[in-house]
């Protein structure tokens, strides 16, 4: 299994020139956008304006983007097909690990331009629709998630259930490391506060089923074998669970 961590980082969001000097359309008219997004804020400001401020006409912007939301996400269709593919070519290993090196792809995304993730994360903070817009994008890739454990764990009677629980976990993991880093200016080692929530997860259900599997109990006050285990109703709906496992993870 391919472990992703140690692969080339991704296409930022905005980057540099072309060779003849100028910035591609597209990141020309997402840097217009966030510059009227901060002069006039996000509900103020049009499609028409982005298209003023660039110097281009409705038509170059809708040819790139759906919709005015689409240009503070603009790269998240890409790392969903980038998931999508690693996934389906990850038939073997650990079905968690191989979650865990998927989730992974997302922060190195973020990572690749810490800038622009951190003044896309400021707006989502201050307008609620774009909030709403990101939890949707959330949920697509926790879908992909689930689709995957689903597969792999098809002989399982409860592996419908396992799926959709430890998809939920390791997204809500993620996002807490996530943050972690934005919350700090994008400064600091964001991936390894990534692979730390993770392993919080990997934990709970890894070393849990290796105990299963050996009769054996992890020692008391060991760091290293520390499991922390969620207690909730059989009935709790399982947005209860996910919000139980952030809470302990310190995520706001």
């Amino acid at each position: 299994m391919a472990d992703v961590r140690d692969e080339g980082r991704a296409t930022p969001a905005v980057s540099g020139p072309g060779p003849s000097g100028r910035a591609p359309m597209r990141e020309v008219l997402i840097e217009a956008a966030f510059q009227l997004f901060v002069e006039h804020g996000f509900e103020r400001t049009t499609v028409d304006d982005i298209v003023a401020r660039a110097g281009v006409g409705r038509r170059s912007f809708f040819r790139y983007f759906p919709s005015k939301e689409d240009v503070v996400f603009p790269d998240h269709e890409r790392c969903l097909t980038e998931m999508s593919a690693f996934l389906a070519t990850s038939t073997d290993g650990e079905p968690l690990d191989v979650i865990c090196d998927a989730a992974r792809l997302v922060m190195r995304m973020y990572a690749a331009n810490p800038e622009f993730s951190v003044r896309r994360y400021r707006l989502t903070r201050e307008v609620p629709s774009l909030r709403g817009y990101e939890l949707s994008v959330v949920h697509r890739y926790e879908r992909t998630l689930a689709h995957y454990l689903r597969q792999r764990y098809a002989g399982d009677p409860n592996g419908a259930l396992r799926a959709e629980v430890e998809a939920a976990a390791i997204v809500a993991a993620h996002n807490s490391g996530l943050r972690t880093w934005l919350r700090g200016g994008g400064h600091g080692d964001g991936p390894k506060a990534v692979d730390q929530s993770l392993a919080f997860v990997r934990q709970t259900w890894g070393s849990a089923d290796e105990s299963a599997e050996s009769g054996a109990a992890a020692a008391p006050g060991s760091e290293e074998d520390d499991v922390v285990v969620i207690v909730a109703p059989r009935k709790a709906p399982l947005w209860r669970v996910v919000q139980k496992i952030e809470k302990t993870l310190g995520d706001d």
